[in-house]
């Protein structure tokens, strides 16, 4: 081999080793970091801090704002929050979404939201464990009095149920965040009402 290319692949080896120790650190500067919306979602965070940047929930975020949830969604916790994505809400029938968000329709918006929330920290695990203590199901109760219900739907993808009967997939598991977690769900989950 001639001095020339021993030298190149020298210098290519050291210029790499650079990039792979800056590869290292940033993993595990990113360590329990989900993306959601094309957004990373840090667990330093809360609920609200996170939900803002994910482009898959604009629609949730404004229906958190116009219910006047903010506040109570940045609290202590910890909270289980089923959230579901933008096109979740667009399969609402049209005008769905712009109706709800009206201040007269305020108490009606609060009730559907506040059923995406559980109190406590229900990642995975522990609703998979909770599904097979439950039989198959488990009971999910939420901080609008209603419940939800959790099944297995396979080995390791679990489904939730509303009070309508509708279910919602679970395409992402336990976003971590700083008061809780969150679940993304690909359906409005509606209560009983």
């Amino acid at each position: 081999m001639s001095r020339t290319v021993r030298l190149t692949a020298a210098a290519l080896v050291l210029s790499a080793a650079p990039l792979a120790a800056q590869a290292r650190l940033t993993a595990g500067a990113s360590a329990g970091t989900v993306m959601v919306g094309a957004q990373a979602m840090y667990p330093t965070r809360d609920i609200v801090d996170n939900a803002v940047n994910s482009a898959d929930h604009t629609t949730l975020v404004a229906a958190v704002k116009a219910a006047g949830l903010v506040e109570t969604l940045k609290g202590k916790g910890p909270f289980t929050v089923f959230a579901p994505t933008n096109n979740a809400f667009a399969a609402l029938p049209a005008g769905t979404v712009e109706s709800l968000v009206k201040p007269e329709n305020r108490a009606t918006l609060t009730g559907i939201l506040t059923y995406h929330v559980a109190a406590g920290s229900w990642d995975a695990a522990a609703l998979e464990r909770a599904i097979r203590a439950g039989g198959g199901t488990a009971t999910i109760k939420t901080v609008n009095g209603g419940s939800l219900s959790a099944m297995m739907n396979g080995p390791r993808n679990i489904v939730v149920r509303d009070a309508k009967g509708g279910v919602a997939n679970i395409p992402t598991y336990d976003v971590r965040q700083s008061n809780g977690v969150i679940h993304v769900v690909d359906r409005v989950l509606m209560p009983g009402m």
